[in-house]
């Protein structure tokens, strides 16, 4: 058995359909679960309750990354191998990406506020973060202005090539310049850096439970594409008979 089988739709849609009440059970509680463990965390001793939006911005900041970098995997499996489901998943995670994105640069100004003093700065991290974020809006723009799928699948395919630089950057930002108020990366395997354990296990739950919700909708959102390409391909054909 290949992979590839399930870039049919019709399988696509049965093996969705099996897992999706799990998925979003398992979503709901690990979501639900990490972030009230980590509000019942006790204050930090430097950033004092403010610590605690970690819960959800670091899960929130990695899966916007990660969203984007899925939609590049995904394109580029419709640009070589011509899979319409492919095409339909990277369409389908675009929105919940971007408002992965939108919730991290929210939940990270509310942050950075009492921690900075400001609620913006023009850090690598953040500027290319607000650039992903664009990147987001403009993908989802191409996909509704091309009116045919296909063409509208490849632009968007070249489109995530170009925007995965952005992505990295925002992954690696602090890594490639020293300057800027955006601290290191929350979670470290270098000795003395790494987070306590009353932060690090409810943040893991929290992680996951993004993960898997962010999986859920995609399913979601993948079938519901299917069904609209289903939709249409049936009225054309009405219309032409």
């Amino acid at each position: 058995m290949s992979i590839w089988e399930y870039a049919n739709p019709t399988k696509f849609m049965r093996l969705s359909g099996a897992v999706l009440p799990v998925t979003v059970a398992a979503a709901a509680i690990c979501t639900i679960g990490g972030v009230a463990w980590g509000l019942m965390t006790p204050d930090d001793y430097r950033q004092g309750s403010t610590v605690k939006i970690i819960f959800i911005h670091v899960p929130a900041a990695l899966m916007a990354i990660n969203i984007w970098l899925m939609m590049l995997v995904t394109s580029l499996i419709w640009l070589i191998r011509r899979h319409h489901v492919s095409a339909l998943a990277a369409k389908a995670a675009a929105p919940i990406g971007a408002v992965m994105t939108l919730i991290a640069l929210i939940t990270g100004a509310v942050w950075g506020q009492p921690m900075w003093g400001t609620w913006w700065e023009w850090d690598p991290r953040l500027t290319s973060f607000l650039v992903l974020f664009l990147f987001y809006i403009g993908y989802m723009a191409l996909w509704n202005a091309v009116e045919d799928p296909d063409n509208a699948a490849d632009l968007t395919g070249f489109l995530c090539l170009v925007g995965s630089v952005f992505a990295l950057l925002s992954r690696y930002a602090v890594l490639f310049w020293n300057q800027g108020l955006h601290q290191g990366a929350s979670l470290s395997v270098a000795p003395g850096e790494r987070m306590s354990a009353v932060y690090r296990y409810p943040l893991y739950l929290s992680m996951l439970g993004f993960f898997l919700l962010f999986v859920a909708l995609m399913l979601i959102r993948t079938r519901t594409e299917i069904r609209r390409r289903r939709l249409a391909a049936l009225l054309a054909r009405e219309n032409r008979s």
